[in-house]
């Protein structure tokens, strides 16, 4: 037996592994189309429980469908994206493809003093979510990360 039933990828798809339900990680790098890994810019993604806050300027929620986790833009920078995760030691490895087809892997490391406060809260124009000893804050002009 093959596919989802067996617990086997169908042809052509990689099983990942969902994000954790908390987590605070910085971006250690990107490569875009298959290039070198680059990091241009601090990137912060926090992680609560469904909620999630990229200091790139979006936020909303998450999902995993078994294969892939699902970013839905709720605030901020329109659109969704979803990516293939995979464990690398205590790292994150993130592979997936824009909806222009260009495609990117992405390196995430967790941050130090993610325990303690954990929440997520929106309004009309923003949403916030704290791990730990950092937020990130996120609305119509873009993201900003905040250590406390």
């Amino acid at each position: 037996m093959t596919g989802p039933e067996s617990g086997a990828a169908p042809a052509g798809r990689v099983r990942g592994v969902p994000v954790p339900e908390r987590g605070a990680w910085l971006r250690r790098g990107i490569s875009r189309n298959g290039g070198p890994l680059l990091e241009d810019r601090e990137v912060v993604w926090l992680q609560a429980g469904r909620y999630y806050a990229d200091s790139r300027g979006f936020a909303g929620t998450t999902s995993f469908d078994g294969f892939q986790v699902h970013f839905h833009h709720l605030t901020g920078e329109p659109g969704e994206d979803a990516g293939t995760f995979r464990r690398e030691g205590a790292n994150l490895v993130e592979r997936g493809t824009n909806t222009d087809g260009s495609t990117f892997l992405e390196v995430w490391t967790p941050l130090s003093g993610a325990d303690g406060a954990t929440g997520s809260w929106s309004g009309p124009d923003h949403h916030v979510v704290r791990v730990g000893r950092h937020l990130v804050h996120v609305d119509s002009r873009g993201g900003t990360y905040w250590r406390l």
